[in-house]
């Protein structure tokens, strides 16, 4: 594939335009689609969260991952792990919702490391012990029961206290 068959912002860097069905795959170019998150989304900690727990809460882990990423781009340095810790999670779940047992229990995992250094402080309400808690043992579970095993709230997991 060239560069110019890709999809590049102005500064070059690879973006992918297609069409996104409600798991995040990719559709095919001209089909209809969810609506994406928008490569520039700006939101607070508290807006982040707000929206990233809907777009779980309404099985879109996909989209939750989206917003979370973008909040781990655009937020403050020293807060930079937390947020691709959470994402990593939804990503996770992602995998989970697309069968990948492999990929959901290495996401989950992956996540849960990053989470759990702000288990003593965590910030905004961030429930970090239950993040972590739920991530790797919903990875464990995968890994010796199988997808199966993963009842349908499992999927919606909670990412603060308040909730």
């Amino acid at each position: 594939m060239s560069s110019r068959e890709r999809d590049r912002d102005v500064q070059g860097r690879a973006r992918n335009a297609r069409p996104r069905d409600a798991y995040g795959r990719p559709l095919p170019r001209g089909a209809v689609g969810v609506e994406r998150v928008p490569d520039d989304l700006s939101l607070t900690a508290e807006e982040t969260l707000r929206e990233a727990q809907h777009l779980i809460d309404t099985g879109q882990p996909f989209h939750a991952h989206e917003v979370l990423e973008a909040r781990w781009k655009s937020g403050p340095d020293d807060e930079r792990e937390l947020w691709q810790g959470l994402a990593q999670v939804a990503v996770g779940l992602t995998h989970l919702q697309r069968s990948n047992a492999r990929g959901a229990a290495a996401l989950l995992r992956r996540g849960a490391d990053r989470v759990t250094v702000y288990a003593a402080a965590s910030p905004y309400g961030i429930d970090a012990d239950g993040v972590v808690r739920h991530a790797r043992e919903l990875a464990a579970r995968v890994e010796s029961e199988g997808l199966t095993a993963v009842p349908e709230a499992d999927l919606r997991p909670s990412l603060t206290v308040e909730r």
